[in-house]
């Protein structure tokens, strides 16, 4: 194994100032021969002895290059592996991204981190553009220093709480509520671990985008694999696919219907079926899941509004299914931002949503270069449908006091409509006593350094 500091890692920078890397964990046997190493281990009864020995003796890139170009089923990129780490792109651009059911990693948190700091993309490169994003940073940390001494009056610290923990449950609430007017513009940071098959199929998807910013993206991607695993990866393009990738993208990515506050909009449910599940829905204790074979029974879709940082969240569970929403302003602005606001910022917070709408419809620009310049607290269309196991799932983790309070309206909204169609079929739904507790102990979710 080599060193950490002398490892070589495939970068490959944005134009925006981010990089996308391609992480060299220093294995001495790559992904791309542990994944030979399998295809092979599938021809043969010979045992993976002989065919260690064969990649010892030829090292990494001359075996693959020996046995893996032309080898023809995609399900060869399902046993290896790597990391992307994806640095300086916008919200959006992190949300398309992960707009994958398959997509495991960790993003940069509005809750623990300062975004002030952080750059606004203005993709317009236009003084008014850049204008209107600096009024959202100003305002932001204006709140800021308002919020942070309010609830610390509002949550007094307690006897038995520490001065680190309860400083840092400050300002994550004060994080929380400032978020909403953070423009969706903003840089973050994210990483993208996955096998190499579903980086090819997503970078396909990426390459069509809407966003501009997000094709640039793919190619940078594309390109730091292939510098990092040229085996696994190549600029092969088949136009039929591409052609059809462009309209699936092009035309139908971006959804921004009208929606109701709250609904439950579509039942496939067979009542039937789960009748004789009775014993499993009503017995299942907390923190334990639905057997995933219920979801035999059939799906409930659920239609509601929700501002685009709670959005971001939501996202996250791939188990349903729901489209990427087009984020705008003729949703309206999230009304819980402007509740945990005293009075005097309150006003300045109404004022400011008021001039900003004025200054984004001057911009006349696509809806979609928009986005960049709409603060992540206007409420975007939600439609999401999965099943019994999978709503139950979102439901009880999202309706806890450690939950952005918007989502978790909503994810108690879910649990109550579930249990008042399914309650006849023992459905049980473990959701938590007090959510709306203030708990310092939201300060200790935090990545710290162990003392």
């Amino acid at each position: 194994m080599q060193e950490v500091k002398n490892l070589s890692h495939a970068t490959v920078s944005l134009s925006n100032g981010g990089k996308v890397v391609v992480l060299n964990t220093g294995a001495i046997i790559t992904p791309e021969a542990e994944a030979m190493l399998q295809a092979l281990h599938s021809r043969s009864i010979g045992g993976l002895t002989a065919h260690l020995e064969v990649l010892a003796e030829k090292g990494p890139e001359k075996f693959m290059s020996s046995y893996y170009v032309g080898y023809g089923h995609k399900s060869i990129g399902d046993c290896g592996s790597t990391t992307l780490f994806i640095e300086g792109v916008s919200m959006l651009a992190a949300k398309a991204i992960q707009d994958w059911r398959l997509y495991s990693g960790q993003e940069a948190s509005t809750r623990y981190i300062d975004f002030a700091t952080q750059a606004f993309l203005n993709p317009l490169d236009s003084a008014a553009g850049e204008a209107l994003l600096e009024d959202w940073r100003t305002f932001y940390l204006h709140g800021l220093s308002v919020l942070v001494p309010d609830l610390m009056a509002r949550f007094p610290k307690g006897p038995e709480e520490k001065d680190g923990v309860y400083e840092k449950a400050i300002k994550a609430r004060a994080f929380d509520i400032m978020r909403g007017f953070l423009p969706a513009g903003a840089v973050t940071n994210l990483a993208w671990h996955g096998n190499l098959r579903q980086f090819a199929d997503k970078v396909l998807l990426l390459r069509h985008h809407p966003l501009r910013e997000v094709q640039e993206i793919a190619q940078a991607i594309e390109q730091a694999l292939l510098g990092a695993l040229p085996s696994s990866f190549s600029d092969k393009r088949y136009e039929a696919t591409e052609d059809y990738t462009q309209i699936v993208m092009g035309e139908y990515y971006y959804r921004n219907p009208a929606c109701p506050d709250f609904a439950l909009t579509d039942d496939s449910t067979r009542t039937p079926i789960l009748h004789t599940y009775q014993n499993v829905l009503s017995k299942r204790p907390p923190k334990t899941e639905l057997p995933k074979w219920i979801g035999d029974a059939g799906e409930i879709q659920f239609e509601f509004l929700l501002d685009f940082g709670s959005f971001r969240d939501l996202q996250r569970h791939r188990a349903i299914h729901q489209r990427m929403p087009l984020l705008g302003t003729e949703h309206g602005f999230a009304p819980w931002y402007f509740t945990e606001m005293p009075p005097s910022l309150l006003q300045e917070a109404k004022k400011m949503i008021e001039k900003q709408k004025k200054a984004l419809q001057a911009l006349q620009t696509t809806p979609e270069i928009a986005q960049y310049y709409t603060a992540m607290g206007f409420q975007v269309a939600n439609r999401i449908k999965g099943d019994l196991p999978a709503l139950v799932y979102l439901a009880e983790l999202r309706a806890t006091r450690f939950v952005h309070p918007t989502l978790r309206k909503r994810a108690i909204q879910i649990a109550d409509a579930l249990r008042e169609r399914f309650g006849n079929e023992g459905l049980v739904i473990h959701l938590d006593p007090d959510p709306d507790r203030f708990d310092v102990k939201r300060g200790e979710q935090d990545i710290t350094r162990k003392e």
